[in-house]
């Protein structure tokens, strides 16, 4: 194994377990938060600030062009603080690139990592509802709404660093169904696509 994999992923179809359990299989570092406090501590931005950021646009900041408070020295710079921490993630992601594979779970990575395999998660509202609903103690109107937001979030972060639209099977290797296929299977299937494309 190679290369790093990406697994973007809509809300609540275990798109981080995926990863997880592939990374284990493989043997192979995983990355999700993590990205965050290497950031944090590179770039000297609190972790509190990536965390309140993370994979999402805010309306006002794009609007008033919010910064927060770095060394002039610094490449961040006087630069939005959506772009900062996308710019300071985005370095860690590229440093655990030329470190060796791994798994990287969002924040763009599919468009960062340029000779990655990259996979998409997708599933029924259905689904991905009566999975979230086992991990949290909510009606499924207000599970719907929650989920919908959270991909709605991911979506206009995607599109606003990339230019790309995110889950659109062109921009991925593999693009999966893990409510029809189950977690187990989807990690079978990305496994059998890599050793193919190691051949």
């Amino acid at each position: 194994m190679k290369k790093v994999i990406t697994i973007s992923r809509e809300f609540g179809t275990g798109g981080r377990e995926i990863g997880f359990r592939l990374s284990e299989k493989l043997g192979i570092p995983f990355y999700d938060k993590e990205i965050i406090s290497m950031a944090a501590e590179d770039s000297n931005i609190a972790e509190e600030v990536f965390h309140a950021h993370d994979e999402m646009i805010r309306e006002q900041e794009r609007v008033n062009h919010e910064y927060v408070s770095v060394n002039p020295f610094s490449v961040l710079y006087e630069v939005p603080v959506q772009d900062q921490l996308f710019m300071a993630q985005s370095q860690i992601i590229r440093r655990l690139e030329q470190a060796g594979p791994c798994v990287i779970i969002g924040r763009c990575s599919d468009l960062i990592v340029e000779d990655g395999f990259h996979v998409f998660i997708c599933g029924s509202m259905k689904k991905r509802v009566e999975r979230m609903q086992k991990l949290k103690e909510e009606s499924t109107r207000k599970m719907e709404a929650r989920i919908r937001e959270i991909d709605q979030r991911r979506r206009d972060y995607y599109q606003y660093f990339t230019g790309n639209e995110w889950g659109n099977p062109r921009n991925y290797h593999l693009s999966l169904n893990s409510g029809r296929l189950g977690v187990e299977r989807c990690v079978e299937m990305i496994l059998a696509c890599l050793e193919t494309d190691e051949k």
